[in-house]
């Protein structure tokens, strides 16, 4: 512990030392994203970068890509490690189980204390390899095991039995069983979260389709964690989020079984424009695209956040509703394209979890409904109306809303 250098003001909880380490951190409010800190720490002599991401409850992978250029079998010795114990916390809700895939690590919300306060823990895990892809979706934990048999299903051992390695139907708890000691099945017939007898595969696409955490890991996720706890598994290669008035951006690699649509960093460039303050737009665009390219896994800031107001939308004026759209960063694509020709967008709702796209206000009625007008002709698009001004929440509040 002697040998880490912190980068950042910590706001760590607590951790125990290795091997039940674990990152455990307060909740932040809502409208901020951001848990942990950076550290840095220095190769012992035989150390490989596996070995330091077992001691600091890391996987392979990330300490990997945070540490560019290093060689991860041998480091030099005395050389710095960057340890990214830094995240932006996933889309979706502060509750349950989320899994991201592409970030190899799943995210513990434990229920709130008596006073409101929340607590989120995390663990780096492994999962499915090429052709034996980790589902994605909404499920639960269902059941619970202690030292469980392996059934060995049917397709794991016909594959071993191909490559002369066959398995016996069952194999019975104890060193050799891959599900470890501790196991959550998953409301998926044949998925489970568990430990493994091969902790050198965390951070890897390693398994037939189950999330592997480390033994330690899983113990003490099985401790805490009830039936029916909802699980959320999600492919998110690029997190964004906020942090002290910052927009910070984290990006991982995709997995190859859910590649990123070919309009995916346009979608992240469209969030950075709807968020930061115009006069730090290009620069914040640069940024943004240079962390989806360096694929680090560190979250870096990106710009300024345009800040919270809460002046209201005079209420006696007209706005014009263009678009909803459950995805924040597909309204704020229309947003800036409507920006981008002059008009006046101000605002977006988020009212059952839409986002709508608003222009305006107009003093009168009559002037909305002209602009409704010219927009139609000029945009050769139907439909938009005009509706009373509101104060339904800033488009920042919209395209990040729902964390």
């Amino acid at each position: 512990m002697e040998r880490l250098k912190y980068l950042l003001a910590p706001i760590l909880l607590s951790t125990l030392a290795w091997p039940a380490w674990a990152m455990t951190y307060r909740l932040p409010p809502q409208d901020e994203d951001l848990v942990g800190k950076v550290a840095m720490v220095e190769v012992r002599e035989g150390e490989t970068l596996i070995d330091i991401a077992r001691e600091h409850g890391l996987g392979y992978n990330e300490v990997v890509a945070a540490n560019p250029g290093l060689d991860p079998w041998v480091p030099p010795t005395g050389a710095e490690v960057v340890l990214p114990t830094r995240y932006i916390l996933p889309s979706g809700p502060r509750s349950g189980i989320i899994i991201n895939i592409a970030e190899m690590r799943l995210y513990y919300y434990p229920a709130p204390a008596p006073d409101g306060s929340g607590m989120v823990m995390t663990f780096p895990i492994g999962i499915g390899q090429e052709g034996w892809d980790t589902p994605l979706g909404i499920t639960r934990i269902v059941s619970k095991a202690e030292d469980p048999p392996w059934v060995v299903p049917a397709s794991v051992r016909r594959e071993h039995e191909a490559d002369g390695t066959p398995l016996p139907a069952v194999v019975p708890p104890g060193p050799d069983n891959p599900l470890g000691r501790h196991a959550l099945r998953l409301g998926w017939t044949s998925y489970l979260i568990h430990a493994t007898n091969k902790p050198f595969g965390i951070g890897m696409r390693v398994s037939h389709g189950c999330i592997r955490m480390y033994p330690e890991h899983v113990e003490r996720l099985y401790h805490m964690v009830k039936i029916d706890t909802p699980v959320w598994i999600i492919d998110q290669p690029v997190k964004i989020g906020r942090s002290g008035g910052e927009l910070f951006v984290e990006a991982h690699p995709p997995t190859s079984q859910n590649a990123p649509p070919a309009d995916h960093l346009s979608t992240v460039l469209a969030v950075v424009d709807a968020v930061t303050v115009p006069e730090e737009g290009d620069a914040a665009r640069e940024a943004a695209h240079g962390i989806a390219t360096r694929l680090t896994g560190v979250p870096e800031p990106v710009g300024r956040l345009v800040p919270p107001t809460t002046t209201a939308v005079d209420a006696r004026g007209w706005v014009l509703q263009l678009g909803a759209f459950a995805d924040g960063a597909n309204a704020a694509r229309l947003a800036r394209e409507l920006a981008d020709v002059g008009m006046p967008v101000s605002v977006m709702a988020h009212d059952n979890g839409l986002c709508h796209v608003l222009v305006g206000p107009y003093a009168e009625h009559s002037e909305a409904m002209v602009a409704l007008e010219g927009y139609r002709r000029d945009s050769g698009r139907d439909g938009g109306e005009v509706l009373p001004a509101e104060r339904p929440g800033m488009l920042g509040e919209c395209v990040l809303a729902g964390r």
